[in-house]
């Protein structure tokens, strides 16, 4: 499986390539190229090694160097979906987490299919309110966020859930065994969160399994939390980023991984049994 972090990068290398490709088949030298352009030609060499990420104006001035105009467009695109790839949280929590939630609300209802797969915490679709405020309120000090504003933000992320109970919609969620053992908030906050994935998993819409490594033979190493929608996006957490995956090929390897994972864990009653095994382990 590609690595995340290399996936913007590996974007950006094709829009590199094919600038490179125009300026080779325009018999210009990278010196050249930067005469007409009015930069250092050390910036045409950072741009054709994927070093540095060319801007609009860039990519306009260098296809109409090459007389190349009606590639511009594409390019453009092209070049703008690479960088919006790689998204560091500390751009994303800026302006606080209650917003990152929000933001979500018109995509989460526009997708049909939901799969998620965590290895660490409760998918935050079936996150409770105690719960979440935990997570989030963590993840407010780790990031040194000058207002924590957790709390607005968990209440924001149980309104967006609530999708699970409409029609229409399908959820396929992994988890690990260790997320059930994992003590996140207070007792009666882990508690209650156990207490209500007993009750989210038996919705219609939701199939919830949960993966046991110690007594399954595993396709799939655990992996880093990812969630996929409509086949269409896979969004990858890292501990500095999120990574938004739109190539058909690398969503195929985590859809096939997500497949490999699936089938290794239990459902219905085996998986209501663990979720018991978990409450009654909190004393």
């Amino acid at each position: 499986m590609t690595l995340p972090s290399s996936s913007a990068q590996s974007a950006r290398e094709v829009v590199a390539r094919r600038l490179r490709e125009l300026r080779k088949g325009a018999g210009l030298t990278v010196v050249q190229l930067a005469g007409r352009c009015g930069w250092h030609h050390s910036k045409t060499s950072r741009i054709e090694n994927g070093r540095t990420g060319p801007t609009a104006t860039d990519i306009r001035l260098w296809c109409r160097a090459v007389g190349a105009e009606r590639d511009t467009d594409d390019l453009i695109a092209q070049s703008l979906n690479a960088e919006s790839m790689y998204s560091e949280w500390r751009h994303r929590t800026r302006t606080g987490l209650k917003q990152l939630q929000d933001s979500a609300v018109a995509f989460f209802q526009q997708t049909q299919h939901f799969r998620v797969y965590s290895s660490s915490l409760v998918p935050g679709l079936l996150q409770t309110e105690g719960y979440a405020a935990a997570v989030l309120s963590m993840s407010a000090q780790f990031r040194e966020l000058a207002v924590d504003d957790s709390a607005d933000a968990a209440r924001a992320r149980v309104e967006r859930s609530r999708i699970i109970h409409e029609r229409g919609q399908r959820f396929v969620l992994l988890v690990e065994e260790a997320v059930l053992r994992y003590r996140i908030g207070s007792p009666d906050a882990m508690a209650a969160q156990l207490g209500y994935l007993l009750t989210a998993g038996a919705l219609p819409a939701v199939s919830l399994g949960i993966i046991i490594p110690s007594t399954a033979s595993r396709g799939q190493w655990p992996r880093e939390t990812f969630h996929v929608y409509d086949d269409a996006l896979v969004s990858v957490e890292l501990v500095s980023a999120q990574v938004r995956i739109t190539q058909p090929t690398e969503i195929g390897l985590y859809l096939r991984a997500f497949e490999q994972m699936r089938r290794t864990a239990v459902y219905g009653a085996e998986a209501r049994a663990l979720i018991v095994n978990a409450i009654d382990a909190l004393g």
